[in-house]
């Protein structure tokens, strides 16, 4: 989702661009009706063509244990809320059942709930789309039930990820062009990490996929876009497997032991000092991108001033 902390970055020699921290290149695809239409279609097979019986409800500006939602939409009688997840996080569940709250309010509106005629209220489809490196199966399913300190309790949130690692669920793949798109995306930069420098692996993936008419219309229009929030992206991949031994992806989280805080802290000072100096943007920004406050930053820069 877009928050309000923007910078500016040129792109391989382009006009600058106005980034939003922490969107996603799977949000700028689709949130466009069409394409969301075409991922509910892929997902239900269903064959809907009308986007004017869609309507997307994602709410704008709002964060849960530090991450944003990316799309959310009303179609017939459900309710879909749609994520991107890089990495493995077992709060999922409740990330969405907190989400489902509000857009319920948002739903139901001034509507009076003692009445004695029974709300109906559309279906919660909760599902996440992962491409992370921790997990190789195909689907896999998470339920809040699983983080109940006792018994099993009367709520229940039922979360089921795809794997789109590319090479995975090939059949949802193929029948969602623009997922499939993504996914070879993904995979290309992936490939050119492994010879070249952060930047020139997203310019040249972004370039490749042009040329074979992957995402061509999407990344013609939006290349400094998706190049300037893929750097980023790959950046907060990597900051939070250097940061989070443990896979906790809510934010800095002190180590339980010394010397792992020691360690997280050095890594969390040099993602830090390193989106300063590749992105030219300042201490508040870099520390905002990293869900981290800049009081934080100062702690652990004057910690490891000490104990050198």
């Amino acid at each position: 989702m877009e928050t309000k902390n923007v910078a500016m970055q040129e792109v391989d020699g382009c006009t600058p661009v106005y980034r939003t921290y922490k969107d996603r290149v799977f949000r700028m695809l689709f949130k466009e009706k069409e394409r969301l239409l075409e991922l509910y279609n892929a997902l239900n097979e269903t064959a809907y063509t009308d986007v004017a019986e869609l309507t997307v409800n994602t709410l704008e500006n709002v964060i849960y244990m530090k991450m944003k939602n990316d799309v959310s939409m009303i179609l017939g009688c459900d309710m879909c809320l749609y994520e991107h997840q890089s990495g493995y996080c077992p709060n999922m569940p409740l990330r969405g059942f907190l989400y489902f709250a509000d857009l319920y309010k948002k739903y139901l509106g001034d509507t009076e709930l003692s009445t004695s005629r029974k709300i109906m209220l559309p279906t919660p489809r909760y599902v996440v789309f992962y491409n992370g490196l921790d997990r190789r199966e195909e689907t896999f399913t998470q339920y809040l039930s699983e983080s109940f300190a006792g018994d099993e309790g009367c709520i229940e949130v039922t979360v089921r990820t795809y794997n789109i690692n590319y090479g995975h669920n090939r059949e949802l793949l193929e029948k969602c062009p623009t997922l499939n798109g993504y996914a070879k995306f993904v995979s290309m930069v992936r490939e050119n990490l492994e010879i070249m420098e952060l930047p020139k692996a997203v310019g040249n993936a972004v370039t490749e996929c042009i040329r074979q008419d992957i995402l061509k219309d999407f990344l013609v229009t939006q290349r400094n876009e998706v190049v300037a929030m893929s750097i980023y992206e790959y950046n907060e991949e990597y900051a939070m497997r250097v940061t989070y031994e443990d896979g906790e992806t809510a934010g800095y989280l002190r180590g339980k032991e010394e010397g792992k805080e020691e360690g997280r802290g050095q890594s969390l000072m040099h993602n830090i000092e390193a989106a300063m100096k590749n992105f030219g943007i300042s201490l508040e920004k870099a520390c905002a991108g990293l869900d981290v406050t800049v009081e934080e930053y100062q702690r652990v820069k004057a910690q490891n001033a000490r104990t050198n």
